[in-house]
């Protein structure tokens, strides 16, 4: 974000993060088991306020403890998008090994997960400019916090789920850097 620009809206940051899922994680197949939560409204996206990597860790406890407790049927998934910490991919990725702890902390390890989304995500080994880093970029910087059981059930409908990674990044790569930025811009285009 420019020095000075004001932050996007929390309608905006979701609405963003939505078209995000349904033009690329959804929309080129990125994620088979996206769509079943998508379709059924079973995703949360909590716009986390937090400007500093402490405030960002007290919304991640509150998040897992949400997950944690409420139904599968009504919350499945949780998209923790934080718009104004850990811009920097280096400073998220240190973050990410916070968060794996607070799992443990709380007892959820084996029974929720989490998965990382960046805008600037790359790869160990990856050029900043290849697009299988596009894998894992979004947005904004997120956090997706997952069931065990719910990834269990979908790889078990889905039992090809180890080559899900290969063919994400066939099509990235076939898509173009090009191809790949009108995605984005009509993912972050305002809907309506």
């Amino acid at each position: 974000m420019p020095s000075g620009a004001p932050w996007p809206t929390d309608e905006r940051v979701v609405e963003e993060t939505v078209g995000w899922l349904e033009q690329a994680v959804i929309g080129l197949g990125l994620c088979p088991f996206a769509k079943p939560v998508h379709a059924k409204g079973q995703i949360r996206y909590f716009v986390s306020a937090a400007e500093t990597p402490e405030q960002l860790l007290l919304d991640l406890l509150d998040e897992l403890k949400y997950l944690a407790r409420v139904s599968p049927d009504e919350t499945d998934t949780t998209l923790l998008i934080h718009p104004r910490t850990l811009l920097d991919f280096l400073d998220y990725n240190d973050f990410l090994s916070v968060a794996e702890l607070c799992l443990e902390e709380l007892g959820l390890d084996g029974e929720l997960q989490i998965a990382s989304f960046h805008p600037q995500y790359l790869y160990a080994g990856n050029e900043p400019t290849d697009l299988a880093n596009c894998v894992t970029r979004s947005p904004y910087p997120m956090l997706h916090l997952l069931r065990e059981a719910s990834v269990d059930r979908a790889v078990a409908v889905f039992p090809e789920a180890s080559v899900i990674v290969e063919s994400n990044i066939r099509t990235l790569r076939a898509l173009g850097a090009a191809g790949w930025a009108q995605l984005m811009a009509r993912a972050r285009a305002p809907r309506g």
